[in-house]
Protein backbone atom coordinates (compact mmCIF):
# COMPACT_ATOMS: atom_id res chain seq x y z
CA UNK A 1 0.00 0.00 0.00
CA UNK A 2 1.20 3.46 -0.67
CA UNK A 3 0.36 6.26 1.35
CA UNK A 4 0.50 9.89 1.03
CA UNK A 5 0.96 11.49 3.90
CA UNK A 6 -0.97 14.90 4.99
CA UNK A 7 1.47 17.33 6.87
CA UNK A 8 0.32 17.47 10.16
CA UNK A 9 0.35 13.91 10.33
CA UNK A 10 4.53 13.76 9.13
CA UNK A 11 4.94 16.35 11.54
CA UNK A 12 3.07 14.42 14.66
CA UNK A 13 4.95 11.20 13.65
CA UNK A 14 8.05 13.23 14.35
CA UNK A 15 6.92 15.10 17.44
CA UNK A 16 3.71 13.15 18.91
CA UNK A 17 3.34 10.02 17.21
CA UNK A 18 0.45 8.82 20.03
CA UNK A 19 -1.86 11.16 18.07
CA UNK A 20 -2.05 9.09 14.93
CA UNK A 21 -3.95 6.22 16.83
CA UNK A 22 -2.97 2.45 16.96
CA UNK A 23 -5.22 1.11 14.08
CA UNK A 24 -3.06 4.17 11.83
CA UNK A 25 -0.25 3.60 13.42
CA UNK A 26 0.00 0.04 12.67
CA UNK A 27 -1.14 0.50 9.14
CA UNK A 28 1.57 3.39 8.75
CA UNK A 29 4.69 1.07 10.13
CA UNK A 30 3.18 -1.76 7.84
CA UNK A 31 2.91 0.41 4.65
CA UNK A 32 5.45 -0.71 1.39
CA UNK A 33 5.57 3.07 0.86
CA UNK A 34 5.35 6.01 2.86
CA UNK A 35 5.25 9.39 1.30
CA UNK A 36 5.60 13.25 1.76
CA UNK A 37 4.60 15.65 -0.97
CA UNK A 38 6.53 18.82 -1.75
CA UNK A 39 3.57 20.59 -0.96
CA UNK A 40 4.08 19.61 2.56
CA UNK A 41 7.36 20.50 2.66
CA UNK A 42 6.41 24.39 1.24
CA UNK A 43 3.45 24.06 3.90
CA UNK A 44 6.46 23.18 6.40
CA UNK A 45 8.30 26.09 5.09
CA UNK A 46 5.69 28.83 4.85
CA UNK A 47 4.34 27.97 8.15
CA UNK A 48 8.15 27.86 10.19
CA UNK A 49 8.87 31.29 8.15
CA UNK A 50 5.71 32.74 10.00
CA UNK A 51 6.24 31.56 13.54
CA UNK A 52 3.74 29.07 13.66
CA UNK A 53 5.78 26.14 13.39
CA UNK A 54 8.50 26.39 15.66
CA UNK A 55 11.52 23.46 14.70
CA UNK A 56 14.65 22.59 16.52
CA UNK A 57 16.19 23.15 12.71
CA UNK A 58 15.40 24.88 9.45
CA UNK A 59 12.84 23.15 7.42
CA UNK A 60 15.01 22.64 4.75
CA UNK A 61 16.99 20.42 7.50
CA UNK A 62 13.96 19.20 9.53
CA UNK A 63 12.30 17.66 6.76
CA UNK A 64 14.77 15.52 4.66
CA UNK A 65 16.42 14.24 8.02
CA UNK A 66 13.07 13.23 9.62
CA UNK A 67 11.99 11.68 6.55
CA UNK A 68 14.68 9.60 6.38
CA UNK A 69 15.04 8.76 9.96
CA UNK A 70 11.33 7.22 9.52
CA UNK A 71 11.26 6.13 5.96
CA UNK A 72 9.23 8.02 4.57
CA UNK A 73 9.96 9.45 0.28
CA UNK A 74 9.84 12.46 -0.82
CA UNK A 75 7.51 13.50 -3.65
CA UNK A 76 7.25 16.07 -6.01
CA UNK A 77 4.63 18.22 -7.54
CA UNK A 78 4.04 17.42 -10.93
CA UNK A 79 2.57 19.86 -13.60
CA UNK A 80 -0.50 17.35 -13.87
CA UNK A 81 -0.45 17.38 -10.17
CA UNK A 82 -1.29 21.16 -9.63
CA UNK A 83 -3.48 21.36 -12.97
CA UNK A 84 -5.52 18.26 -11.44
CA UNK A 85 -6.64 20.91 -8.38
CA UNK A 86 -8.64 22.57 -10.78
CA UNK A 87 -10.70 19.12 -11.31
CA UNK A 88 -11.88 18.77 -7.66
CA UNK A 89 -15.24 19.99 -6.35
CA UNK A 90 -14.95 22.59 -3.87
CA UNK A 91 -15.64 20.83 -0.80
CA UNK A 92 -12.20 22.54 0.82
CA UNK A 93 -10.34 25.40 0.72
CA UNK A 94 -6.80 24.79 2.22
CA UNK A 95 -4.75 25.09 -1.22
CA UNK A 96 -2.23 22.76 0.34
CA UNK A 97 -4.84 20.02 1.25
CA UNK A 98 -6.65 19.97 -2.25
CA UNK A 99 -2.69 19.13 -3.98
CA UNK A 100 -2.37 16.23 -1.82
CA UNK A 101 -5.97 14.81 -2.75
CA UNK A 102 -4.63 16.00 -6.47
CA UNK A 103 -1.98 13.75 -5.88
CA UNK A 104 -3.74 11.14 -4.41
CA UNK A 105 -6.00 10.35 -7.10
CA UNK A 106 -3.56 10.87 -10.05
CA UNK A 107 -1.12 8.54 -8.48
CA UNK A 108 -3.10 5.61 -6.92
CA UNK A 109 -1.98 6.93 -3.51
CA UNK A 110 -4.39 6.70 0.26
CA UNK A 111 -3.99 9.86 1.72
CA UNK A 112 -3.53 9.44 5.72
CA UNK A 113 -4.73 12.31 7.60
CA UNK A 114 -7.10 13.63 10.49
CA UNK A 115 -8.89 16.38 8.32
CA UNK A 116 -12.23 14.93 8.04
CA UNK A 117 -13.52 17.05 5.45
CA UNK A 118 -11.11 15.65 3.06
CA UNK A 119 -13.03 12.29 3.43
CA UNK A 120 -15.68 14.29 0.64
CA UNK A 121 -12.83 13.91 -1.99
CA UNK A 122 -13.25 10.67 -4.04
CA UNK A 123 -9.78 9.41 -3.06
CA UNK A 124 -9.05 6.82 -0.40
CA UNK A 125 -8.23 7.80 2.76
CA UNK A 126 -6.80 6.39 6.05
CA UNK A 127 -8.43 8.90 8.50
CA UNK A 128 -6.30 9.00 12.00
CA UNK A 129 -7.18 9.79 15.15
Amino acid sequence: MKLLLDTHVFLWLQTEPERVGPAAETLVDDAHELLLSAASSWEIAIKHALGRLPLPVGPSDYVPSRARRSGVDLMAVEHGDALAVADLPPHHRDPFDRLLVAQARRHDLTLVTADRGLGRYDVPILAVV
